[in-house]
């Protein structure tokens, strides 16, 4: 089940992204940013068990210019759709915001050309953008790919 994220998911938020962060797939998220942001995630709770299994945040940029971060999901429950079914639900939320441009920074371009995002240079982000890279260990030779998807307003599917 796909819900936002609520005060109790921060720590079930947190290590999920420590997981992928471990592995170099994923950029860890303290937890006082997760706090800060937490109204930015959707959780994929387990029905059976009640767990978060898996997140994906949307944050705004820009007046019309969001991204799709922090998307995790528990390597047991891989292969199941909760990552998909996760990025479907940030780019509903991207629609309904009426957001123009939705890019993603991955290091899974594969997963994201499914939902219709293409690779774009770096350079073509605003500035704004990289505030929070500057405190990654990678900066500033990120190896991260951009990837931006155009959205329009008639393809917009409800949030259900």
């Amino acid at each position: 089940m796909i819900r936002k994220a609520v005060l109790n998911d921060v720590n079930a938020i947190h290590a999920l992204l420590q997981f992928y962060a471990r592995k170099e797939e994923l950029l860890a998220r303290p937890l006082s940013i997760l706090y800060d942001h937490l109204r930015d995630f959707w959780v994929y709770e387990d029905p059976d068990t009640g767990k978060v299994v898996g997140c994906c945040g949307l944050q705004f940029c820009w007046e019309d210019l969001a991204e799709i971060r922090s998307l995790a999901v528990d390597p047991d429950f891989n292969g199941q759709g909760i990552g998909s079914a996760l990025t479907e639900r940030a780019i509903q939320e991207a629609f309904y915001f009426k957001v123009k441009r939705l890019f993603t920074l991955t290091y899974k371009p594969a997963f994201f050309e499914k939902f219709g995002f293409s690779v774009i240079h770096k350079n073509e982000l605003p500035i704004k953008v990289w505030s929070d890279c500057v405190s990654c260990v990678n900066f500033p030779n990120c190896n991260e790919t951009a990837m931006m998807k155009q959205l329009r307003i008639e393809d917009a599917a409800p949030i259900g």
